[in-house]
């Protein structure tokens, strides 16, 4: 990537600044604080960062140390160890994992209900770790999901995604397994796969393989009381526009069974950024690997349900509100990818991915380079964060010499 590195610097940091709270900490169509790091393969990073870590006037400043939860931001590093795995032969993408993993053998498919009972029916299709990774099995997540809240109601499953365990992880299929797309746990199964083929805990491989050799000692599925004085305060936009502290939607204390491959990391912008040029610059995988990872990976339904979906008012501005409604996409091994370029922004091909708390990245490996936005804000697809989203990635690309 050639660039003009400080006039982008300064850009960012205005746009950053125009985002965020004042000194008066008035909150309206604000965000508390955001940072912004832009990646390449073989340049330093380019961090930006705006704002303070809560809503009080005495707050540490938001910086690329300042420590988020990541929700689904968990997913590409999660993905990224299981593409090693598959690059030594350990574990294949697409044989049947229903004898490694039982209860996905037994997991039956939701037909829908009379009255409150469920309909289920048993599913006789195979399971493999590319239908995982690409959400074409039909798990979902539970909190937002009416029908499964109510099969939930019916078979006295207390146990939520968000508790990290097999219980939590286990809902009935959406649909027969690889006959649409639907978002969910699918990947916390995945990182199972992993454990079962190396032995370790999830945590255990990242750490060894990806985070003690990238230095990232700020990202983890168990964060201690040492992260309490830069941990970002978790705030919720009210119907006015202003912003209001809400509690936690994960208890990051909790002793929970599983570290969750979706969204159980905790990290900064600092080390995901360090992730994500590793990443590009091809130190994780190789450029094999990362040509399947990038490509489209579903058949005509499977991307017909994804579209529909991705571009559901509610529902895009939290996947792709950086994607213009109807632009072509599909889905690669680890996020979205966009099948056409987007004037002023990124280059077809470029893949995608956001969290809960309204973080994001994308990766252009036509252009080589990365970014990410780290922030703190719900509910999901904020409109706020959208605009700031945008108005980085058309400053990062126009200060590229040779964009799309």
């Amino acid at each position: 990537m050639e660039s003009n590195v400080e006039t982008m610097d300064a850009r960012l940091n205005a746009i950053l600044e125009k985002y965020v709270v004042g000194k008066d900490l008035g909150t309206n169509q604000k965000l508390i604080g955001a940072s912004f790091a832009v990646v390449t393969k073989d340049r330093p990073i380019i961090e930006s960062s705006a704002g303070q870590i809560d809503l009080t006037s005495s707050s540490r400043p938001f910086d690329s140390k300042s420590f988020n939860y990541i929700a689904s931001l968990t997913k590409l590093i999660t993905i990224t160890c299981i593409m090693q795995l598959v690059e030594r032969g350990t574990l294949p993408l697409d044989d049947d994992v229903r004898t490694t993993i039982p209860e996905l053998g037994t997991n039956q498919i939701l037909r829908g209900f009379d009255g409150d009972k469920p309909i289920l029916e048993d599913n006789t299709k195979p399971i493999t770790l590319r239908m995982l990774l690409t959400h074409v099995v039909g798990l979902g997540y539970d909190i937002p999901d009416p029908d499964l809240i109510k099969w939930s109601n019916h078979v006295g499953r207390t146990a939520r995604n968000l508790d990290w365990s097999k219980e939590g992880f286990t809902v009935p299929f959406k649909f027969t397994p690889g006959e649409g797309w639907w978002y969910g746990t699918a990947i916390d199964w995945a990182a199972l796969l992993l454990e079962s083929a190396t032995g370790q805990t999830l945590g255990q491989y990242m750490k060894a393989n990806i985070l003690l050799p990238l230095g990232m000692e700020d990202t983890t599925f168990w964060p201690g009381s040492d992260f309490d004085n830069r941990f970002v305060a978790y705030t919720s936009r009210r119907g006015d526009g202003s912003l209001e502290a809400v509690a936690p939607p994960v208890d990051k204390d909790s002793d929970h069974p599983l570290e969750s491959g979706g969204a159980g990391l905790f990290s900064t912008a600092r080390d995901y950024s360090v992730f994500m040029k590793a990443f590009l610059g091809g130190k994780l995988l190789k450029q094999e690997t990362m040509d399947e990872m990038f490509r489209p990976q579903l058949d005509d339904v499977q991307r017909a349900m994804l579209r529909e979906i991705v571009y559901e008012p509610g529902s895009h501005e939290g996947f792709a509100p950086e994607f213009p409604r109807g632009l072509e996409i599909d889905h690669g091994l680890a996020g979205l990818v966009n099948l056409e370029d987007i004037p002023g922004k990124r280059a077809k091909g470029s893949m995608t991915w956001s969290g809960f708390c309204n973080s994001r990245w994308w990766i252009d490996r036509k252009n080589g380079i990365g970014a990410v936005l780290f922030t703190n804000v719900q509910p999901f697809g904020d409109s706020v964060v959208g605009k700031l989203y945008d108005e980085l990635e058309r400053c990062v690309y126009e200060n590229l010499e040779t964009p799309v």
